[in-house]
C-alpha cells in the first residue's frame, strides 16, 4: 500500500506563511468595516460575526455533499453543536473587543487559547501539566497583566481598553472550549468536514437573530462594508483556518500552534501600515512576554504527552 507522500518542508513553510498572513487580516478587515460603516460596538460586531460565519457556511455548502459521515459514537453531534455555540460566542466577544482596544492587544490576548486549553484539559479531563507548561502559563499571565495595565491610546472609533482587553480574553476562553469540544467530537468519529459543517452552521444560526435584539440591521451600509465582510469570510476564515487544519495533518500540532502565534505580529504590522495604529511600549512589551509564555506552555504541553 502506497502512503500519501508528505509535501517538502519548504512547501509546508510557504503554506503556513500564507495561513499566518490570512488570519492576520481578520482584525484589520473588521476595523476597516467599522470605520467604513461609521459605527462599532456590540450590535454591529454581531452583524460582522453572523455574516462572516453565514457566508463561510454557504461557501462550503457545495462541498458538504462530499463529506463522508463515518459511524459515530454517541454524543459526537452534540459535542460539535456545543462547539458551534462556543465559536459563536468567541466571534461575538473578540470582534466586539476591536471596537474598544488596540489591534495588538486584542490579537495577543485572543491567541492565548493554548494556555486555557492546557488548564481546562487539566481540570476537565485530568491531563497532567508539565512544569514547563506551568512556567509558560505564569509568564503568559504576567504578559496579559502588562497589556491590561498599558494604555494603548485607543482606536480611531472609541476607546475603553480595559473592556476591550477583557472581551478579547473572554473570546480566547470561548475558542478554547470550541477546540476542546471539537476534539471530543472528532474522537467520537466525526471527521473534520462534518465537524466544521455542524459547528459553522450552529454558530451562524445562533448569531443571525442577535443583532435585531440590539436594534441593529444587516442592511443600509455602503458596498465597501459588505466587501470587507465577504473578505473576512474568505481570507481569514476559509483560507487561514483551512491552512492550519491541513498543516496539523502534515507536521506537529505544536509547530502549527507556534505559527499561529505570529498572528498578533502580522496584525500589528498591518495595523500600523494601513491604519497608522501604533501600540504603546507597554502593550508591545506585554504582548511579547505573553506570546513567549504561550510558546513555552505549548512546548511543555507537547512534552507532557
Amino acid at each position: 500500500m502506497n502512503l500519501p507522500k508528505q509535501p517538502p518542508n519548504w512547501s509546508i513553510a510557504l503554506v503556513l506563511i500564507i495561513g499566518v498572513l490570512a488570519i492576520s487580516t481578520s482584525s484589520i478587515l473588521i476595523r476597516l468595516a467599522n470605520i467604513s460603516a461609521g459605527t462599532s460596538g456590540l450590535g454591529f460586531s454581531l452583524v460582522l460575526a453572523a455574516s462572516r460565519l453565514t457566508l463561510s457556511a454557504l461557501i462550503l455548502l457545495p462541498a458538504w455533499q462530499k463529506i463522508q459521515w463515518n459511524p459515530l459514537q454517541p454524543g459526537a453531534r452534540r459535542y460539535a453543536s456545543a462547539a458551534g455555540l462556543c465559536l459563536a460566542l468567541h466571534f461575538a466577544l473578540w470582534i466586539t473587543s476591536l471596537s474598544y482596544t488596540s489591534i495588538a492587544a486584542s490579537t495577543a490576548l485572543v491567541t492565548t487559547n493554548p494556555v486555557w486549553v492546557a488548564i481546562l484539559s487539566r481540570f476537565c479531563f485530568g491531563e497532567k501539566l508539565s512544569k514547563l507548561s506551568v512556567l509558560g502559563i505564569t509568564v503568559a499571565l504576567l504578559g496579559g497583566i502588562t497589556i491590561a495595565l498599558g494604555s494603548s491610546g485607543g482606536t480611531n472609533i472609541g476607546s475603553n481598553q480595559l473592556l476591550g482587553n477583557f472581551l478579547a480574553l473572554a473570546g480566547s476562553w470561548a475558542v478554547s472550549l470550541y477546540f476542546l469540544l471539537g476534539r471530543e467530537a472528532q474522537r467520537r468519529g466525526l471527521g473534520i468536514g462534518g465537524y466544521i459543517a455542524i459547528a459553522y452552521t450552529v454558530a451562524a444560526i445562533v448569531l443571525l437573530p442577535l443583532p435585531f435584539a440590539f436594534n441593529t440591521s444587516y442592511t443600509g451600509y455602503s458596498y465597501i462594508v459588505y466587501f470587507y465582510i465577504l473578505l473576512t469570510a474568505i481570507v481569514p476564515q476559509l483560507i487561514g483556518h483551512t491552512v492550519f487544519n491541513w498543516a496539523v495533518a502534515q507536521i506537529s500540532p505544536t509547530l502549527v500552534t507556534l505559527a499561529i502565534l505570529f498572528e498578533p505580529v502580522g496584525a500589528s504590522f498591518l495595523g500600523y501600515l494601513l491604519l497608522r495604529e501604533v501600540p504603546t511600549p507597554a502593550v508591545l512589551g506585554g504582548a511579547g512576554v505573553l506570546l513567549f509564555g504561550v510558546a513555552v506552555a505549548t512546548f511543555g504541553g507537547q512534552k507532557s504527552h
